[in-house]
This record gives C-alpha cells, sequence and structure tokens, in this order.
C-alpha cells in the first residue's frame, strides 16, 4: 500500500486532532460514570466503532481512519474507552459470528457504553495452552448451565456481559469441544474477585461460575465452533492498536530525551552521554519498526481482510519491545526510574509533553504483562513459525536429539 496519507487522510486527521484539542477532558476520569460518559461523547461525535456497519452505530469508517483517530487519541493523551474490550473484540466477534438479533441486541450498546464487556478466555491452567480450559456449560434444555473459573479478567469487576469460552463436549478433541457464549455478568452464580497487582492496581479480576445461566440465544456461532471463534477474537487482540502503541511510545521518548537534557550523569548532561544517546537513537529506530509492522496490518485491512496470523509478529514485536524500552529507560534514569509518582520538579523543566509525568517505575512494572496477555511471546513464535513460515511443529536439531537419547539412556 501507499504510506503516505493521501490529501482526504490530511484533512480529515486534522479535524479529528482539532476535536481532541477542545475536547480532551483537563482532569482525571476518577469515576466509572465519568469514563462512561467519556466513551458516550466519543460515540457522538462518530469516533468511536468507526468501522462497523451504519445500522449499529459505526460508520463504515476505512481501517485508515480508524488508525488515524487511534494515533490522534494517543497523541492528545486522551482517558482509555472504558469499554475498550467492547468495541475492540467483543463486538468485531459479534459481527462476524452473531446473528442479527444478537447485533441489534449488543453493537450499539457496547458503543454507547450502556454495556461493558470483559473477555472470559483464560483460566488457572489453561492460559497459554487455551484449549486446556475446564469450566463447562451443560445443556439444561431452557439453557446453557455454567460451571468453572477464569481468571486474568481485565474489568471483570464493572462489567455488565463478558464473552466466555467454554466446554460443551468433554468427548470431543480439546480444540472442537468449546463453544462461545455472552454472558450476563450481573446475575446469580457469577462472583467477581478483584486481583491485587506488583503495581497497586486491580484492574484484573478472578471469576468464579455456580450455576450461572446462558440463555440459548447467547450462543455464537455453532455449537462446539468455538476454537475457530476464539481465533478471529484473539487476531483482532493481538492486532489492534499497533499504530496508536508506535505513537504513544513516540511521546514518552520525547519526553525520556528532554528529561536527559536536566538530567545529570558524572557531572554532565546524560543526553551528552554516547551510551544514552546510542540507547535514545536506538529506541526511535524500533519504535519507527513498530509503525511500519502496523501499517502492514492496516494494509491487511484497507483490503477486506480479517486479521490473520500475522498480527502476531507485530504482537510479538511491540510486547518484547516495550520490555526493552523500559529496561532502557532503567539504565538512563538510574534512582529515578524506580520512582513511582512523577519525577522531581527539577527535572521536569521543559519536559511537559503530553501529559506524562515521569511515571517510569509504573511504566517499567507494567511492560512485562504484554508480553503474556492476548498468548504468550513463546505463543507467537509458535504461531509465527508454523503458520506464517510453513515450519513443521516439531523442529530437533541433530544435537538436541542426541541430547534426548542419552539422557533416556541414563534412564
Amino acid at each position: 500500500m501507499d504510506l503516505k496519507f493521501t490529501a482526504e487522510d490530511i484533512a480529515f486527521r486534522d479535524r479529528v486532532r482539532k476535536w481532541f484539542d477542545e475536547n480532551v477532558p483537563k482532569s482525571e476520569l476518577k469515576t466509572h460514570e465519568e469514563q462512561r460518559a467519556w466513551q458516550r461523547k466519543l460515540y457522538e461525535a462518530g469516533l468511536i466503532g468507526m468501522g462497523w456497519p451504519r445500522e449499529y452505530g459505526g460508520q463504515d469508517a476505512r481501517p485508515m481512519e480508524l488508525a488515524i483517530v487511534a494515533d490522534e487519541m494517543a497523541r492528545a493523551n486522551a482517558p482509555f474507552v472504558v469499554g475498550g474490550l467492547g468495541i475492540g473484540i467483543v463486538g468485531p466477534t459479534i459481527i462476524h459470528h452473531g446473528t442479527p438479533q444478537q447485533k441489534e441486541r449488543y453493537l450499539q450498546n457496547i458503543l454507547s457504553a450502556e454495556e461493558v464487556w470483559c473477555q472470559l478466555y483464560s483460566e488457572p491452567n489453561a492460559g497459554s495452552d487455551l484449549a486446556a480450559l475446564k469450566t463447562q456449560a451443560v445443556d439444561r434444555g431452557s439453557h446453557y448451565e455454567v460451571n468453572g473459573q477464569k481468571i486474568w479478567v481485565s474489568f471483570g469487576f464493572f462489567s455488565d456481559w463478558g464473552l466466555l469460552l467454554a466446554r460443551t463436549d468433554l468427548q470431543a478433541p480439546k480444540h472442537q469441544g468449546i463453544s462461545c457464549f455472552l454472558i450476563d455478568m450481573r446475575q446469580p452464580g457469577v462472583e467477581v474477585k478483584p486481583l491485587k497487582q506488583i503495581t497497586g492496581g486491580e484492574e484484573f479480576c478472578e471469576v468464579f461460575f455456580n450455576d450461572a445461566r446462558v440463555e440459548k440465544d447467547n450462543l455464537i456461532g455453532q455449537l462446539n465452533g468455538g476454537w475457530q471463534i476464539a481465533q478471529t477474537t484473539l487476531g483482532y487482540e493481538r492486532g489492534a492498536g499497533v499504530l496508536s502503541r508506535r505513537t504513544t511510545h513516540m511521546i514518552s521518548l520525547h519526553r525520556l530525551i528532554e528529561v536527559t537534557k536536566q538530567l545529570k550523569k558524572n557531572g554532565r548532561r546524560a543526553f551528552d552521554d554516547p551510551l544514552v544517546r546510542q540507547r535514545l537513537g536506538r529506541a526511535y529506530v524500533e519504535i519507527e519498526v513498530m509503525r511500519y509492522g502496523g501499517l502492514r496490518i492496516l494494509s491487511r485491512l484497507e483490503k477486506g481482510q480479517r486479521p490473520g496470523p500475522e498480527s502476531s509478529i507485530a504482537k510479538l514485536y511491540y510486547s518484547e519491545f516495550d520490555k526493552r524500552y523500559h529496561e532502557w529507560i532503567m539504565e538512563i534514569m538510574g534512582p529515578y526510574g524506580e520512582l513511582t509518582d512523577g519525577i522531581p520538579a527539577e527535572l521536569d523543566e521543559g519536559a511537559d509533553i503530553a501529559g506524562h509525568h515521569g511515571k517510569w517505575g509504573l511504566d517499567f512494572l507494567q511492560s512485562r504483562a504484554p508480553t503474556i496477555y492476548a498468548g504468550t511471546s513463546e505463543i507467537q513464535k509458535n504461531i509465527i513459525g508454523e503458520r506464517v513460515l510453513g515450519l513443521p511443529k516439531e523442529v530437533r536439531t541433530d544435537r538436541l536429539r542426541a541430547k534426548e537419547a542419552a539422557t533416556e539412556g541414563r534412564g
């Protein structure tokens, strides 16, 4: 694809940038209702769910326009969208696999934040090996009865609905006995417990199901066809937002550069240290690599194709880069990099960029998460090897085979 904006794209970007300049809240959104109100404002402005069909509240927008809005949101340091999982994952799954009745009932409420969604996939013993999940949905004639446990459920404590994977055939091979459901999170039989993290946050939860109810018309797709639906969902999760991530990182890098001009190392500005400049230059190059990975996904979407296994390349790259980048910040900032409540005022002079408050310590801790969620880095490498490069599932070198044989011989 042409990697340059058209004149129409530039005009659209300017309009969107002006809107964010005028409408981004000046203070932090502290309550759930304030966050819902912000999402409704975006929805009313036509800046959310833009690629969805118009009959369900979307704009039928091109993927390039979606990317521009995500980019400008990051640039303006706009608050996160409280219904992000519903918009980025659940909604597209319903659009592709749902019935007309399901689309009519749920999609517009997802966009307007009338209903907030979570994703109920991982379990204590079924994370990277998701197909090992044990939660069951048993057919009771008029409905399904759900029992089991999910974990690492993002924002489950204020979600109204969840996208659930549950086992519906215990005799089938593990990838073939799973179904996908829409489940009411506010009903009896659903217990949500927040999980305290090392960052101090509690956005992850564990969820327990005890005879919870799922109506028959809330089955998504075919019975026992949930694994194929999960691949659609994970494709969106792995590929979504790469360009906006690039913008977020670039803003952070500009912030870091300004801080290094104030920070002293060995009696001179950290910015003048050749090793620091090397780290900053390397970060800039890798952020641009991330941008082109995002454009590759964007090109696929512009052609009307769904996210494929190639999205694992982007996911692997941005998650591993995020970890490297924040390790470099720790090296450059020294003790200041460990602060979680902002850096001292003397380092903040001239460095007030896009509202970043220099909470490098929290960012460092959070940077570990992307290498785990939506499939670990190891899982992404397997997907890339098998589904993109076409490698066989088991590739062993002669040296490894010899070592295994020797180990077996000692047994």
